[in-house]
């Protein structure tokens, strides 16, 4: 079955976007860039809440003209050529959506994991991955925590009544700030039936 991966950028404070939505924050250097660009060469298909959507679909499809970096260069293109699934109740989709998913995230999403193919690859957003992890189909998070405070805007996660054990895989320090760390979840403990007692 394929993997479920999360990446996300996050200020220390625990924000993944400013008080009025800004995403002008995340430092691309070098290191950060090839973190991000070996989790796309697993992956096959891109996931988007609807308000992430919006912004990478307003940015990425002529990324190339608005700005020129490295991590530009090389992510637009993958952004473009790879398809893209938006999660949404209400939206119609547009000429650069693959498919829209809504109703019952849980039969859904397990349905796409059970397809062949590569990983998929949820990038950022905050409600839509409480959701997909309350449901476990979250297998990893990759969280990129930066260098400042927000002070407000939306949470990494938001909070849900649902408690998320996880299980430390590795920490990595890009370009001498900003500190990934993955996770995946705790699998349940086993129980092993000979130390059961009969009553």
């Amino acid at each position: 079955m394929r993997k479920l991966i999360y990446w996300v950028h996050s200020s220390i404070d625990g924000y993944i976007d400013g008080p009025n939505g800004e995403f002008d924050w995340p430092v691309m250097g070098p290191e950060l860039i090839a973190y991000s660009d070996a989790l796309d060469r697993r992956v096959d298909t891109l996931l988007f809440g609807r308000p992430v959507w919006e912004m990478m679909v307003g940015f990425w499809p002529k990324a190339e003209s608005v700005r020129d970096d490295p991590h530009t260069a090389a992510f637009a293109p993958f952004w473009r050529a790879t398809p893209k699934i938006v999660f949404s109740h209400d939206y119609p989709g547009d000429e650069w959506t693959s498919q829209v998913i809504g109703g019952d995230l849980a039969e859904q999403v397990t349905e796409l994991k059970s397809r062949p193919g590569q990983d998929l690859l949820l990038t950022g957003g905050s409600a839509l991955a409480a959701t997909l992890a309350d449901l476990g189909l979250i297998d990893e998070f990759h969280i990129a925590v930066h260098p400042l405070t927000l002070g407000a805007g939306r949470p990494l996660l938001p909070p849900t009544n649902t408690r998320r054990p996880l299980h430390h895989i590795t920490t990595t320090l890009a370009d001498a700030q900003i500190v990934i760390t993955h996770y995946q979840p705790t699998p349940p403990p086993t129980t092993d039936p000979t130390t059961q007692r009969s009553v």
